[in-house]
């Protein structure tokens, strides 16, 4: 397992994923901003309005109260920007990553495993669809998680495991589909799910890092890469390209 992350870790930076790590990095960070953008007029908007009907409700007395909830509240928005923007960091990675898998897939196959055959790239719709699930799960358990971070910090707790298993889900599905039916790369992932969910915590590592973590897709595509191939080979399997 950490040998893998090693080869992950060292390609990604490589000259050949260069490219492909500046297109990731960028996209990640438009999708960050439109994030953030988003996540400011929503607590900008319940700031105003919460203190709107404080002063409403209260009468014009209320006037000064009301003033510094609204200036509290300015603050608590801010701050909500930035936490919002890391803890949905998992979603926004594994929504950008599904643009760039398969040139990330073939490059590591190519440096790490030529005398086998290459994988078939996905259909884009399927990439962007499990791309937009993984996302859509991430940002439930986000706000599921979100009133458990007032006690004792067991929302990052939940976030973290959470974001090694959806990250780990489908980075593993992506890599096993280039082989296989998305039936068998499904039935393949719940016979290893515990190997596939230690490889989660690696990638879930990653994402914590701020910044770094703009390149996740790079680093969880190559490290799939070669925990699938693990895999198949400790099933004695011929790996061929999947059937379409």
């Amino acid at each position: 397992m950490f040998d893998a992350a090693a080869k992950a870790l060292t390609q990604m930076f490589s000259p050949q994923f260069r490219r492909v790590l500046f297109k990731a990095v960028g996209l990640a960070l438009v999708l960050v901003t439109l994030v953030g953008i988003v996540l400011y007029r929503v607590l900008s908007w319940l700031a105003s309005s919460g203190g709107a009907w404080a002063e409403t409700a209260l009468g014009p007395q209320a006037h000064t109260p009301a003033a510094i909830l609204i200036w509290v509240l300015a603050i608590v928005s801010g701050l909500g920007i930035v936490t919002g923007a890391l803890f949905l960091m998992p979603a926004v990675t594994a929504f950008a990553g599904t643009f760039f898998v398969d040139e990330i897939a073939e490059k590591v196959e190519r440096e790490h495993y030529p005398a086998e055959p290459p994988g078939r790239a996905l259909p884009v719709w399927r990439a962007i669809f499990e791309g937009l699930k993984t996302a859509a799960v991430a940002v439930l358990v986000y706000l599921c998680a979100l009133p458990f971070l007032l006690f004792a910090g067991l929302g990052v707790f939940i976030l973290f495991f959470a974001a090694a298993y959806l990250l780990s889900r489908e980075y593993f599905l992506l890599a096993a589909m280039r082989f296989r039916t998305p039936d068998e790369a499904k039935a393949l992932r719940r016979a290893h799910r515990t190997r596939i969910f230690l490889a989660g915590i690696l990638i879930a590592l990653f994402v914590s890092v701020p910044i770094l973590n703009l390149a996740t897709p790079l680093f969880a595509m190559a490290l799939m890469v070669h925990v699938h191939k693990r895999i198949a080979v400790g099933r004695v399997e011929l790996i061929e390209p999947r059937r379409a």
